[in-house]
């Protein structure tokens, strides 16, 4: 008897801990989700939350369950966004969504909501390998940057290999390139500047750096970089390889404002503004994440664990804990089918 007492404990343990609810919630009619972005003007993020707002009421029309998003934007305080997980928990959330200010302070964040058992759902900036290990209740949605890089250099290799004057715009057998980085701590940043200059090597595109800077994924800074490079390095330029879209938007910035249209500019992420760009033919071209499947996953993933349920089959996890979203290369060509 007191065997099969332990056992049938077990079961209900097992039951209780299945992304942090219980069966009961199998009957819920209604959820709530807390969404904490690190910084609520960025381009891409700006893009990705309207999505989510648009997944939302879809996910409420076909499933009859009325879905609560609470959406608060850190501006850039690693702070801040603590006391909104830490609100969000308070408030009865049923699961967390959190596009980390610094990925490599989530442990806080973490222990509160294994603490009170809310699932949580990373995005955008992905927190270090340790602290996603902690607890099965924690997952990540982003884009694979290796192979986002690896796309943007070659969509130039490609470009190149057609018609190189194309790229080497003086024609005299060496491509010069300045660099935009992102933020120095970001992993997506320091990856896409290493495989992108990586592909364009391993595709025999003959480059030579000119300089860089970080610009923090700004197109303010951005523009004031390049528009200092430009009188530095006056009539030298032929490329300019960027981490993000609006960083390349700020270099496009400074290159209208110098009346210079014969430089080349790349970005990533396939924002409004940048695609914008690519069809204008301002941007020669963008990676582009599928926006409408990354929201998707996102709302999917986290209104799975609010309601207790297994986690999306159309959304495989690899390791269980991470989904990578689908990318392409856009380029004018492709703008204008």
């Amino acid at each position: 008897m007191g065997k099969r007492i332990f056992l049938m404990l077990a079961a209900v343990c097992v039951l209780l801990t299945s992304c942090g609810h219980n069966q009961k919630d199998e009957q819920k009619t209604s959820i709530r989700i807390g969404i904490s972005l690190y910084r609520g003007d960025d381009t891409f993020i700006n893009n990705i939350r309207s999505e989510i707002e648009d997944k939302a009421k879809e996910y409420e029309r076909e499933n009859g369950i009325k879905v609560t998003l609470d959406i608060q934007d850190a501006k850039g305080s690693q702070n801040t966004q603590n006391n909104q997980v830490e609100r969000f928990i308070s408030l009865g959330c049923d699961v967390i969504c959190v596009n980390p200010v610094d990925r490599m302070e989530a442990s806080g964040m973490i222990e509160k909501a294994m603490a009170a058992k809310v699932p949580v759902v990373f995005f955008n900036r992905q927190p270090v390998e340790e602290d996603m290990n902690r607890w099965e209740n924690l997952y990540y949605i982003g884009v694979d940057a290796k192979e986002t890089a690896i796309l943007q250099g070659q969509m130039v290799v490609d470009m190149y290999r057609e018609k190189p004057e194309a790229v080497d715009l003086n024609g005299d057998g060496v491509v010069n390139y300045v660099l935009l980085e992102g933020e120095s701590s970001h992993q997506d940043s320091l990856i896409r500047t290493e495989w992108s200059i990586r592909s364009l090597k391993d595709g025999e595109v003959p480059i030579e750096k000119i300089t860089g800077g970080i610009a923090n994924w700004e197109r303010s800074q951005a523009s004031a970089l390049m528009e200092q490079w430009l009188i530095q390095y006056p009539d030298t330029i032929e490329l300019v390889i960027s981490n993000n879209d609006d960083m390349a938007l700020g270099a496009i910035d400074a290159l209208e404002r110098a009346e210079i249209t014969d430089v080349n500019v790349i970005g990533i992420d396939g924002t409004t503004p940048g695609l914008e760009a690519v069809k204008s033919g301002k941007m020669l071209g963008t990676v582009s994440s599928n926006k409408e499947i990354y929201a998707s996953a996102i709302l999917e993933l986290a209104s799975g664990c609010a309601l207790g349920k297994e986690t999306p089959k159309e959304y495989p996890l690899v390791d269980g804990t991470y989904y990578w979203t689908p990318q392409e290369i856009i380029v004018l060509e492709d703008s204008d089918k």
